[in-house]
């Protein structure tokens, strides 16, 4: 009988001085992974769940909107932050201000492919300047927290630097790495390169997470044999389909996709203005609705929703019916 992602790879993850209860993490996700998704993924056994991009210079110059990314609370277990940026001395003061004080663990994304980023000399720019992304992780450590890195590996199949940018990210005091397996110029599409990322693992003796393609259990267990990866990290699948936390880790829930987006909806009310809480809702919802049939005069009805009682009732109906 062929053994299930829970009975033949899940673990706990130790990262430096931490220990995340699975080896199941949430990508972060620019516009998505804001307090109340991440509970939400936590509650279904994700072992850690980041913050959206948070720019470090947003933070070093009190950018009121940045700030509101890092929104958590005491209820929120093992917080972790990704920021981005490209200057050290900038990084060690996002992670060592008060902003990031509840945060214990500090992603450095080097990863991003967007045209602006990379123009900045920031994301998977970094991969081309191995001393430059030596002294931001050396600057982050100097906060005392747990740093980690999340990378691609490399622009293009020609300029692959997958197994030295592995070896600096932990001679530099990286306590973990996340590798993307498809290089900047493939963005998010196509298959990833298991090869890049069992390189990586070969290559350091810290946790190594896997990312990229993985929309089932069966993708999952092909990546962690493919590569030898230590977990996985789900990206965008986990918008689509938050219960494949559970799925991956066992975990027991009686959630439906109508529990889990209005359990989203009292959770926005709670910690967002009503204005900002119906757009992110209106959002997860969006993609909750994803590959189910006859959802898009739904969808059209649900955007012109204005308040969250209205938007609830609409909620009730959609989900009611599909999940018949």
């Amino acid at each position: 009988m062929m053994k299930t992602f829970c009975e033949g790879y899940l673990k706990k993850l130790h990262i430096g001085s931490i220990t995340a209860p699975s080896n199941v993490l949430m990508a972060p996700l620019a516009g998505y992974t804001c307090y109340p998704f991440r509970m939400m993924c936590k509650s279904l056994g994700a072992g850690l769940a980041f913050t959206e991009m948070v720019s470090a210079n947003g933070l070093k110059y009190n950018d009121q909107a940045t700030a509101k990314l890092l929104y958590t609370t005491d209820a929120e277990p093992l917080k972790a932050v990704q920021l981005l940026g490209s200057v050290p001395s900038v990084f060690e003061y996002a992670c060592k201000g008060e902003h990031t004080r509840g945060y214990e663990l500090v992603d450095i994304n080097m990863g991003c492919p967007v045209p602006n980023i990379i123009k900045s000399g920031e994301g998977c720019a970094l991969t081309q300047n191995l001393p430059l992304a030596s002294r931001i992780i050396e600057a982050c450590k100097r906060s005392g927290k747990v740093v980690t890195v999340k990378f691609r590996p490399g622009m293009n199949r020609s300029r692959i630097v997958v197994s030295e940018f592995a070896r600096m990210c932990e001679d530099s005091g990286a306590d973990m790495i996340t590798v993307h397996g498809r290089t900047r110029n493939m963005m998010y599409d196509g298959e990833p390169v298991y090869e890049y990322i069992e390189a990586a693992k070969k290559a350091v003796n810290i946790p190594v997470i896997a990312n990229g393609g993985i929309r089932s259990e069966e993708d999952a267990m092909k990546m962690m044999d493919r590569t030898g990866a230590d977990g996985v990290m789900i990206a965008r699948y986990g918008l689509e389909d938050p219960m494949i936390f559970a799925r991956l880790t066992g975990t027991k829930t009686d959630a439906t996709k109508l529990s889990l987006i209005l359990g989203q909806a009292d959770l926005a009310m709670s910690c967002f203005d009503e204005t900002a809480a119906v757009e992110y809702v209106r959002k997860i919802a969006s993609y909750f609705m994803k590959r189910l049939p006859g959802t898009k005069t739904y969808k059209q009805e649900m955007f012109r929703c204005g308040s969250m009682s209205r938007l609830r009732k609409l909620l009730g109906l959609i989900f009611q019916e599909t999940e018949k």
